[in-house]
Order: C-alpha cells, then structure tokens, then sequence
C-alpha cells in the first residue's frame, strides 16, 4: 500500500535537520540531522561569522539520505517540500548560481554601522514606517558592506540570497523568494507592498539582484533531474513552502493569527508574537517582519522579541549558585522551595552584550534586594528565572502598545520551559495560558509544506495531529504575587 509523505528541512547554523511526515497520521516517521557535532562558523575576524553554503547542501543531501532509507519511503511518495532556513543571512550567487564567497549569517554583526548610519541618514521615521525596522545588522546591510570591502565579489553577483532561497535553488535550479524572507532582511517596503527601492539606491544596490517573488505556500519550483540524482528524489517534486527560522517555528506551532505567540527559552529567549495590523515600535526594541500568511489586504505580522542573556543565566546559576554537580531538573526542585517573589530579591538577566529591547543598551546582570539573613541558594536561582521571565514580559508589553494582545503562548516543552516555575511565572505575570506542544523545526517545515501543496485545506487540518503535552493556565491567587515581583523588578531597570 502506498504512503504519501512531506519532506521538512531546518536549514540553521548548527546543523540541517531533516524530517519526513506522514500525511495522513501527521506522524514524524524518520528524521536526522549532520552534522552530528555542531557545524563550523568561519570567524576570521572579532564579530564576522561566515559558513559556506555548499556545507549546508552536503549535510541535506547526508540527512535525506538517511531518513528515506529509515523510513523505507519510495521517492515517489514524498509529495512536496517545505524549508525552515537560519534568518537574515547573505548569499550572493553568480550566473551560474553558484556561490561566489561564503555565507555572511544572522551572528555576524560587521554591517552594525552600516545600518545605523542609512537609520540616520534616512530617518528614523522613513524606515520604520517603511521598513517597521531600522536597516540594523540585516540582509540588506551586510549587502552593503559586500560592495564596499569586496567590490570584485559585488561586481560579478548575480542574485542575492537568504540561506532558504539558496537551498531552493540548489534543489530546483532557479533562484526565488519570498515577501516574508524579504522582509526579514529589510529589503521589502510595506507601505509601497514591493521591494524597498528606496533603501536598495541609498546602498547602492541594483534591484535586479534580487531574485522573482514566489509565496510562502505554493509551488515556488520542482526538484530538478541533478538535485534529484543527488538526493534520491523524485524529480518534478514540488517546493511549497519556505520561510526563516522563527517564522517557521511560530508555524510549527500552530500560530497563526493575533493573539498568539510562539516563545522558546533555550540558548537566547524568543517571543514571536502575531500583529493583525502594519505597525511598528517607535523605538525599534522588537523586529518586525511579514509572518508566513501575511497578505497586504490581511496583515499578520510576527513581532519578535529576543533576550540575549536567557540561557546563559541559566547555565551559570546551574554552575555557580547551585549544589556541584547537580543537573537542571534538581537546580528547578531547589528554587521551587523559594516563595513567587523570591522573598523581594531581584535579578536583571542582561549580561550578555547589549539588549535589543533596552535599546541597544548594555545593562548588564545583577542582583537587587539581598539579604544575608534571610535569602539562600533557593532563592538566587528562583530569582534567576523569575527575572528571565520578567524580561520577556517587559517584552510583551511593547509588543502590547503596538495593537497585539497576547492571550495564547505555545512552546515546545524544552529547555527552560522544563522548568515549573519558569512556565507557571510566564503564565502568572502575563495572564496568558501556555501550551507545550511536540513539535519542531523541520517537522513544521513538512507540515508548511503540506498547505502550500493544498494537500491539507489549511493550517488547522495541517496541525489537528499537533500534540499539546501540558497546558498551563493562570493561577488566580497567585497572580498578585507575581505582578508584585514584577513592579518591583521594574524598578531596578535603568
């Protein structure tokens, strides 16, 4: 009896991840990823952080390898293919699509100034009304850099990529991409609903770089007969899907329309909130891009929040305040004999570099209110992860004075989201009911494909199989503790 399948790739920085979905149960029945120690980033330079893309090509083609012969699929099986890619990298490509230097990706932040300068130089009201972003450390920007350091390299491209449209095009033989991906490196103008002419000639960028528009969901190519022979394939499979890493994953997760959110809470804490009107920050403390079902007559934009010194909190409370040698699971159980509140201590959790939601500003760690006699072990490492939470709901709020009332956060049940009194703080001092789901990046990206295909009608027959593993609400008598905390933690930030 046949099967019919999706194929997912999650194209990050550390490796490709690859996943095939049965269409019917929307069960995941093979998956692997390469490589298997984590991918190397060329940083020749403090700052520069570059890999090449013909790894990310050789790990996809070892990762589909190894889930068709798990699985036993026939390459005719496999229906179509949807690609979740690492966000705001740079690939320039030749005539012959082939790359003509190593990719600039999303760590790299050699094109800071270039962004700030085109920020002044335009406006900050022109860019932001236009672009929802300033110009920052994106696509466009380290474009820039490109033609002024390397005007060799500038003179001979032929088109610009994102890391997702280069697969793409490995896979079908002809460069495409995407208003979402386009606007995630500050090369779309959502006022005018076309490519930002006004930034390209600012830079000095030809518009014919870029590559023809494609959408989100629908055929955007087929696998051609080289990339098939190369990945055992079917050739004339379809690409239907694509879109940058926190899109994506706000996808897998089932989020779609306002008032939801898609949160992660590992290395650096995410908020991905959907907007259901254009609009932006006026002081640029969150990133705004076009989510994968924004339409011009039907805004859904994903608002994202990101707090650098998430995990390495974390791990130096594991390290440094807690018991040697304990694992994270004991670490929880200790804080969790400390009150909500932490009996009025208070931790900033900023001290990983400058913060994008405090304006680019470097606060750094610290701890308020310590009390020899009265606080403990427990109550440092509640505090750690209450003061986490509490700046991701500082977060929130500026995503709730641009129009966005959040009252659904789903997860993956990961990383800090293990933890009871990081998920039970979030719930608490938003007023939002958390959903942990299973799923993932390259599982979602199968699934995205599955819509684009019109195999699924839409994302709610696409998702019904998306597993909920533990919904937590908020606990009423509670909510007044945690608001305390928070207010007071408040007053400790510059």
């Amino acid at each position: 009896m046949n099967k019919n399948y999706l194929l997912g790739y999650d194209v990050g920085s550390s490796s490709v991840k690859a996943s095939l979905v049965d269409v019917e149960s929307g069960a995941c029945v093979a998956t692997a990823f390469y490589p298997k120690s984590e991918a190397p980033i060329k940083a020749v330079r403090a700052g520069w952080a570059e890999q090449d893309p013909e790894a990310w090509w050789q790990y996809l083609k070892d990762a589909t390898t190894d889930i068709m012969v798990a699985s036993g699929a026939a390459k005719e099986e496999v229906k179509a293919i949807g690609i979740s890619y690492q966000m705001h990298g740079l690939v320039c490509v030749d005539k012959n699509l082939k790359p003509l230097r190593d990719s600039i990706i999303w760590c790299d932040s050699r094109a800071v100034p270039y962004g700030q300068k085109a920020f002044q130089d335009l406006g900050s009201e022109k860019c932001l009304s236009h672009l929802l972003n300033s110009p920052g450390n994106f696509t466009a920007s380290k474009l820039a850099w490109v033609r002024e350091n390397e005007p060799d390299t500038f003179n001979k491209i032929y088109k610009v990529m994102l890391p997702g449209d280069y697969i793409a095009c490995r896979l079908s033989g002809t460069p495409a991409t995407t208003v979402s991906g386009l606007s995630e490196g500050m090369m779309w103008d959502f006022k005018e609903e076309r490519p930002a002419q006004f930034l390209f000639d600012y830079y000095g960028i030809p518009a014919e770089m870029l590559s023809d528009l494609v959408p989100t969901f629908g055929v955007q190519g087929e696998v051609n007969a080289a990339a098939a022979a190369e990945l055992g394939l079917a050739a004339g499979t379809p690409i239907t899907y694509r879109a940058g890493d926190q899109p994506n994953n706000a996808l897998s997760l089932n989020v779609f329309e306002p008032g939801e959110a898609a949160t992660t809470a590992g290395t650096s804490g995410v908020v991905y909130g959907v907007l259901g009107q254009v609009g932006y920050d006026t002081k640029s403390r969150v990133n705004t891009f076009a989510h994968v079902n924004h339409a011009a007559k039907n805004p859904r934009l994903g608002v994202l929040l990101c707090i650098n010194g998430t995990g390495i909190l974390n791990s130096w409370s594991r390290r440094n305040v807690a018991p040697t040698g304990i694992g994270y699971a004991e670490m929880n159980d200790l804080a969790a004999q400390a009150p909500i509140g932490s009996a009025g201590l208070s931790i900033l959790p900023f001290g990983n570099g400058a913060e994008r939601v405090l304006c680019d500003k470097e606060v750094g760690a610290s701890i308020h209110g310590i009390n020899f006699n009265t606080h403990t072990q427990a109550h440092l490492l509640r505090a750690a992860q209450e003061g986490i939470v509490f700046s991701f709901a500082y977060g929130m709020e500026v995503m709730e004075q641009m129009g966005m009332n959040l009252k659904t956060i789903r997860a993956g049940k990961a990383n800090m989201f293990l933890s009871p009194i990081f998920r039970d703080t979030l719930a608490g001092v938003t007023g939002a009911t958390i959903e942990l789901c299973d799923t993932d990046g390259s599982v979602g990206a199968a699934r995205g494909a599955g819509i684009g295909a019109g195999i699924y009608a839409d994302n709610k027959e696409a998702f019904a199989s998306l597993k909920k593993l533990q919904v937590i609400e908020p606990v009423a008598k509670n909510q007044s503790a945690y608001r305390e905390a928070y207010e007071r933690w408040l007053t400790f930030l510059p």
